[in-house]
Parts: structure tokens; C-alpha cells; sequence
């Protein structure tokens, strides 16, 4: 297995990342013959007003940045609802104890997100406050269970 080390703080990571597991630095993978490598924190791709798509990435998304060696990968939001959960069966599956089967939903309404959670047992996060219910902004911070989640649109 290859790793690629974080231009930002030098943190080993595995090489299908996208972003630094510690300090949440976008890791660009060197192309071969390219001389050139970058890397942006998520408030340096916002200055530079990059958007998902010149990631790679198409529409809304959550980013793992912390938690359960998921760290960089990134869940797009695919319609009007994609779940979170323990379960297999959701569109954002966090296998741990600390997440609920059936934990939050992230709801597309017109131009709003709205993060949900579903009962469950630990709690929802958003920017460090516990939610029910809550409208999300580009660059939010969601926890949930031991997972640190980032969203950007």
C-alpha cells in the first residue's frame, strides 16, 4: 500500500486520500513528469475560489477528516437526501459504536442543506453545538460519533 506525506504538516497518508487525516490539507498526488505540487487548506481553496468540481469532486460534500481511518474520503451529496448511520445501508456509512444505526440525514431543499439528526444516542454536532435540526454553510464542521466531518458546496 502507497502513502503520500501532507505538504501542509508532512503526516503520513494513505495514498487514496484526498486530504490530510491531521490537519485537513488538501493532498494533490504528483503526476508523472509534473515538477509541481499544491496544497490548499480548505480556507486557502475558498480564497482562490475553487470550487468542488476542479477537485474532482461533483456537487455538495461531506469530507471525512477525522475518524475510523477514514480520513479523506469525500461522500457527494447524490439528490435530495443521503443518510448517515452505523448501518450498511446508508449513503455515509461510519462503522463504529460511537454512531448510531440510522444517526443524521442531510437534506437538499432548493438551494438550502439541512443536517438532521434521528434520535440518536451521542448526538449531532455542528461547529462544536449540539443539533437537531440545523441549516449547513460552505465550510461547516459536523461530528458525529467519532467522525469529524467537513461540508463544503
Amino acid at each position: 500500500m502507497s502513502h503520500v506525506y501532507c505538504p501542509q504538516c508532512g503526516f503520513l497518508n494513505p495514498e487514496s486520500a484526498n486530504f490530510c487525516a491531521k490537519c485537513a490539507a488538501l493532498l494533490v498526488h504528483e503526476e508523472p513528469g509534473s515538477e509541481t505540487t499544491i496544497s490548499l487548506t480548505a480556507g486557502e481553496v475558498e480564497e482562490a475560489n475553487l470550487d468542488l468540481i476542479d477537485l474532482g469532486i461533483k456537487g455538495p460534500a461531506l469530507i471525512v477528516r477525522a475518524g475510523g481511518g477514514l480520513a479523506g474520503e469525500v461522500f457527494p451529496s447524490s439528490g435530495g437526501r443521503m443518510t448517515i448511520g452505523r448501518s450498511p445501508e446508508c449513503d455515509v456509512f461510519l462503522d463504529d459504536v460511537t454512531v448510531s444505526r440510522r444517526h443524521a440525514v442531510l437534506i437538499h431543499d432548493g438551494p438550502r442543506f439541512m443536517l438532521q439528526d434521528q434520535g440518536s444516542l451521542n448526538g449531532t454536532f455542528l461547529n462544536r453545538s449540539r443539533i437537531e435540526s440545523a441549516e449547513l454553510a460552505d465550510g461547516d464542521e459536523v461530528q458525529i460519533g467519532k467522525y469529524r466531518l467537513t461540508f463544503l458546496t
